[in-house]
């Protein structure tokens, strides 16, 4: 059985950015440990502190944050990083070559019952000149790898270097990533659905419609019953698509007409959305693929709707959006 190494080496991935990958892999295991230890290292409950997004950071938020930043810059290969929980980015060697974006413990709000989180990263090349926002602000398209790590039962690393999407195991006895799956594929038709129902009433009228012929069942104009899934952590939620079908959305809503999306472009939708295209699914926010969404700030939201190609399809034909046929993309 592979480990991550060798299939970065089968794969021909450049040297550089392998070295990449790795270092981000074995800060996992390093975060995975943390995470196991939870009260018994004291590293559960809240800050006082809030990000740059208004919320309030997570220990473990803040402990994650340090450890994949100190990683990043002890690794060489890294321009620069932007993170959830960084409300600027962070300079660190001027000869790197990528540029790395991370949510560094998605569904935080977990951390104190027990339930799944994970890192998400995504890996963009890194122009020459100055660092500064515009640096990252790159299409999805862009990115040179992609993925994400879930502490769950099991250590799990859902990657794409553009070959397929890969899932891989930590073995508890050697401490390696192995290769678990490869050419992860997402089935196309699905009777899972993923959305936090608290927010229906602030839907717009598509995304309505859209979950009330889903709840109707075969009654309805979809004549098939649909089962509702929701683990309130994106990572989680994501790699159900990915291992049984399902489509997963996060749409747009307006609790607070100031910010009518809830998920991050540059290290939640754009990562995500091309490990689900790598595994044959699709990803839009509803009226636009996510990859080919430019972005605009590096804390930028967009509205998520990915999983199933033809589910998505159905979703979006609700918007007035056509997707069973996409343009090619240059």
């Amino acid at each position: 059985m592979q480990n991550l190494a060798q299939t970065l080496t089968a794969q021909a991935i450049n040297a550089s950015l392998a070295d990449l990958l790795l270092t981000l892999a074995d800060t996992s295991k390093a975060i995975s440990q943390a995470v196991r230890h939870g009260a018994l290292a004291g590293v559960l409950g809240a800050t006082e502190q809030e990000n740059v997004q208004g919320e309030t950071q997570k220990k473990l938020d803040v402990i994650t944050n340090d450890m994949l930043k100190d990683a990043l810059k002890a690794d060489g290969n890294v321009r620069g990083l932007a993170s959830e929980e960084e409300d600027y980015v962070v300079e660190v060697s001027k000869d790197g070559k990528y540029l790395v974006c991370f949510d560094p413990l998605d569904g935080s709000s977990n951390i104190d019952i027990n339930s799944l989180v994970g890192t998400i990263f995504s890996v963009l090349p890194a122009p020459a000149g100055e660092l500064t926002e515009q640096s990252f602000l790159q299409k999805g398209r862009d990115q040179v790898a992609a993925g994400y790590v879930l502490y769950g039962p099991s250590t799990m690393m859902a990657l794409t270097t553009g070959n397929g999407t890969q899932f891989f195991t930590l073995d508890p006895n050697s401490g390696e990533f192995l290769l678990t799956q490869d050419q992860v594929t997402i089935t196309p038709d699905t009777a899972e659905f993923a959305i936090n129902m608290s927010n229906q009433r602030f839907w717009e009228a598509p995304m309505q419609t859209y979950i009330a012929d889903l709840l109707i069942g075969e009654l309805g104009p979809r004549e098939r019953n649909f089962n509702m899934r929701w683990i309130a952590a994106m990572v989680g939620d994501v790699h159900r698509v990915l291992c049984r079908g399902g489509i997963f959305t996060y749409p747009t809503d307006n609790k607070n007409p100031q910010k009518p999306y809830k998920l991050r472009l540059m290290y939640e939708a754009n990562p995500m959305a091309w490990l689900v295209e790598q595994a044959g699914g699709k990803a839009s926010t509803g009226y636009q693929t996510i990859l080919d969404v430019q972005p605009t700030a590096i804390h930028q939201r967009v509205a998520v709707i990915l999983g199933s190609a033809n589910e998505v399809d159905t979703c979006l034909s609700y918007h007035g959006q056509d997707y069973s046929q996409e343009p090619q993309v240059d």
